[in-house]
């Protein structure tokens, strides 16, 4: 990390070692925020340019300095690690393994899934999240006779399929007083946080880090992977 300066003898020598520490924290503070800020925007442009929900909050930061590896062993608010087990397939459906990258569990989506909706959503959209969760889990059951995490693959990419669709149409429809989409919230979820994992942003982009030159034209053929901002 960072060493202080240190203040020898006066006064005046403390006042400048915690001046020069606050400059500092600012400085990180800063750098910090403008990269969850790129990687946000970049996720709001995946998703056809809407504001992610929540995303004042998670672009000053949330109520704690939790990481989704640090909260990964147990329950995280009211969710149990059933509940983030049942997010890992619901994230994992939305971005699964491929030839190319690991999925969204291997990333440990539901765990940021669960971190973010405690620590960065209003009680609101806590509520309508978890009711998603049951409604989900509902209408799996009236569609194919079995819970999410007991249906096949083939059955869980139709009911999301169906669902994103459903959340489009109606966040294209609502007006500004109406309730997000619990749908959208966790495909919002999935995207920020598998994106801004490192397997996301080093196996499923590509990856260098910096300091380096800077390059304001690089050639790009189509198809290629996209390049992951600085972490």
């Amino acid at each position: 990390m960072r060493s202080s300066d240190h203040a020898v003898g006066t006064r005046h020598g403390a006042n400048d070692a915690m001046t020069n520490d606050a400059m500092a924290n600012d400085a990180f503070a800063s750098d910090a925020l403008m990269h969850r800020r790129d990687a946000i925007k970049r996720v709001s442009a995946m998703l056809g340019g809407v504001a992610l929900i929540g995303s004042s909050a998670l672009w000053s930061g949330c109520a704690s300095d939790r990481t989704p590896s640090d909260a990964a062993a147990g329950p995280i608010g009211t969710f149990t690690p059933r509940d983030i087990a049942y997010l890992d397939e619901i994230a994992e459906t939305i971005l699964p393994d491929t030839p190319k990258s690991p999925g969204a569990k291997a990333a440990h989506v539901g765990t940021f899934m669960a971190l973010m909706m405690t620590d960065c959503y209003t009680p609101a959209d806590q509520q309508i999240f978890r009711d998603g969760m049951q409604q989900l889990d509902a209408q799996c059951r009236a569609d194919h006779s079995a819970s999410y995490m007991d249906a096949t693959p083939a059955q869980r990419h139709t009911l999301l399929t169906r669902l994103d669709r459903e959340a489009k149409q109606y966040t294209d429809a609502k007006t500004g007083e109406q309730p997000p989409h619990y749908f959208r919230m966790m495909k919002e979820l999935t995207m920020t946080g598998f994106f801004t994992s490192e397997i996301g942003s080093t196996k499923a982009m590509r990856y260098v880090e910096s300091p380096g030159r800077f390059d304001p034209c690089v050639p790009y053929t189509a198809g290629e992977t996209s390049w992951a901002g600085h972490a």
